[in-house]
């Protein structure tokens, strides 16, 4: 009883998700980040996932403070190579083609 009961709780975001999907709402994100050079996948990040929130259609916004702000410096953001991900380099530069706002 108690499984069957734990099933139905879970199914439960994923079901909100779709809603949410199926509507076709656009959302207004807003990523953060203090991750810097330090840690290189984590800093990455928000430029790589507000580009991807912005090809679904959805209005992003990126707020760096901290550490992560000295990525936005040219020979940081080109020696920064994530783990997995395309270099920062690449995201950045989508990102502002998108023209998509970095408050820093």
């Amino acid at each position: 009883m108690r499984r069957k009961f734990l099933s139905l709780l879970a199914g439960l975001p994923a079901i909100g998700l779709a809603a949410a999907v199926q509507s076709n709402s656009r959302m207004k994100v807003m990523i953060k980040s203090a991750w810097g050079s330090s840690d290189p996948t984590q800093a990455s990040f928000p430029f790589h996932h507000a580009r991807a929130f912005a090809e679904a259609g959805h209005e992003v916004q990126i707020y760096l403070l901290g550490e992560a702000v000295t990525v936005m410096r040219t020979v940081v953001a080109n020696a920064i190579l994530p783990v997995g991900w395309p270099p920062l380099s690449e995201g950045l530069k989508e990102v502002i083609e998108r023209k998509i706002p970095i408050h820093v």
